[in-house]
């Protein structure tokens, strides 16, 4: 069983905002109030380089195929992008950061494939070192004794697996994390939600756009070692994150 599932009408304004800078303006001009009024002023998003659409583009020839993820209403920085890697993990090891939502797949020499991800809620999240011991191709999805208690109008239809398919909550992989021999119930998957990359959205697992999950996915092996920091603790500082839009293409090789 997994404890994996969106979260849907929650993130309504959160929707509403995506993709746009929100900036807060003072009005302290003739003619306005005496008082600070904040304004939200709704940025356009710039437009996103070629080689990214193109990297989150259609897979016609999965199982079932998958569309195009619209990438338009995220911010740039969680598109998938090599970065330096300034911590001292072996090459090989998947780290996710919880707190500034990336995952990283350690390369040689300082090097890093930084993916976007969205996490566990304050509360259900989870943090230490697992392993993956088992990867699933278009797995099935079954919610928790703890999920179906906490929420039995919505998950407990599923107590005995939703098929896979689009409409599955783990998308097209899944990457089940152990300690040992002891299975955590989190799980490194896809999303039928790509506008909550980069937010605090599941119920505790660490979720991917699906061409994201898929290029990990074919990357790691069984037995590779996942670190997942604290939401304290950062891989990068905050705020100093690259992005890439019209100006700059991807380097994901």
């Amino acid at each position: 069983m997994t404890n994996c599932l969106p979260d849907g009408p929650a993130l309504s304004r959160a929707r509403v905002l995506r993709g746009a800078s929100v900036l807060s303006l003072t009005l302290l001009t003739a003619g306005c109030m005496a008082t600070n009024r904040e304004v939200e002023v709704i940025a356009s998003v710039a437009p996103v380089h070629p080689s990214f659409l193109a990297m989150y583009a259609a897979k016609p020839t999965e199982r079932f195929p998958l569309p195009a993820t619209d990438v338009t209403e995220v911010n740039s920085r969680y598109f998938r992008q090599e970065v330096a890697y300034p911590r001292g993990e072996l090459p090989g090891t998947v780290v996710v950061d919880p707190g500034n939502k990336y995952l990283y797949l350690v390369r040689e020499n300082g090097r890093a494939l930084r993916y976007g991800v969205g996490v566990g809620k304050a509360g259900l999240a989870w943090n230490g070192t697992a392993e993956i011991k088992r990867k699933a191709e278009w797995p099935r999805w079954t919610p928790t004794a703890d999920m179906i208690r906490r929420e039995p109008e919505r998950n407990g239809p599923w107590r005995n697996g939703m098929a896979p398919g689009l409409t599955n909550p783990l998308g097209p992989r899944a990457l089940y994390l152990f300690k040992g021999n002891l299975d955590t119930f989190y799980r490194i998957h896809g999303t039928t939600e790509p506008h909550t990359i980069g937010t605090n959205v599941s119920s505790g697992c660490i979720r991917m756009f699906n061409q994201d999950i898929i290029d990990l996915y074919g990357r790691v092996p069984v037995n590779t070692k996942v670190l997942v920091l604290p939401a304290s603790e950062h891989v990068e500082p905050s705020g100093a994150f690259a992005t890439a839009r019209e100006e700059n293409g991807p380097d994901a090789g």
